[in-house]
């Protein structure tokens, strides 16, 4: 339950203000079929990340529980950093052409998505995790929280959102997330330089 519930808020936040979620609004206001663009988010959010759990957890075989939770604590703590000063910008031309809304959202959004930092946070999690179905319940349900919400409301919904509270509000629960893991990793590696730290 720790799995999911951490790789749920996680994604969640970390999509707020994110150039995916941005993308999720463009396609809204131009293609106006939420229903769509719902389902595509979904099934490119699903397949970026499987791939991304894969790795991570091929990654985590090679790692001690402990290395791994230092790990996800320090990555947790960068996109703290993240979050706070390098807000996401959309870098979208307009409408795709040619394409029904769910082809156009799926296409975009997996491209969207790829090197973005809830891709980042799917690896850094299912490596710590090992479990990468429930990680990826997580942060898929994560992802269709954060833009759901803006898919079924539009501009107005983005406009009223008090952006710099939000980014300063995850930021703070990031940096909490990660001197979370960070205190797990210290207190595996207790006493210091132990079998259990590698």
């Amino acid at each position: 339950m720790e799995a999911f519930l951490i790789s749920l808020s996680t994604v969640a936040l970390a999509e707020i203000g994110d150039r995916t979620q941005l993308l999720s609004l463009v396609l809204a206001t131009q293609f106006r079929k939420p229903v769509a663009i719902i389902a595509g988010v979904f099934v490119a959010t699903l397949a970026n990340h499987l791939a991304a759990g894969a790795v991570g957890i091929w990654f985590g075989h090679y790692l001690s529980p402990a290395f791994l939770d230092g790990l996800v604590g320090l990555s947790l703590m960068v996109m703290a950093l993240w979050t706070l000063f390098l807000p996401e910008k959309l870098d979208q031309d307009g409408k795709p052409h040619g394409r029904g809304a769910f082809v156009a959202t799926v296409i975009a959004f997996f491209i969207a998505e790829i090197g973005d930092k809830t891709q980042i946070a799917t690896v850094a999690l299912a490596a710590a995790y090992s479990n990468l179905f429930v990680v990826v319940a997580g942060t898929t349900l994560g992802m269709l929280a954060a833009n759901v919400p803006v898919v079924l409301l539009g501009d107005a919904f983005a406009a009223r959102l008090p952006m710099q509270t939000i980014r300063f509000g995850s930021s703070a629960l990031f940096l909490i997330l990660g001197i979370y893991f960070g205190v797990r990793a210290v207190h595996a590696c207790w006493p210091p330089l132990s079998s259990s730290c590698f």
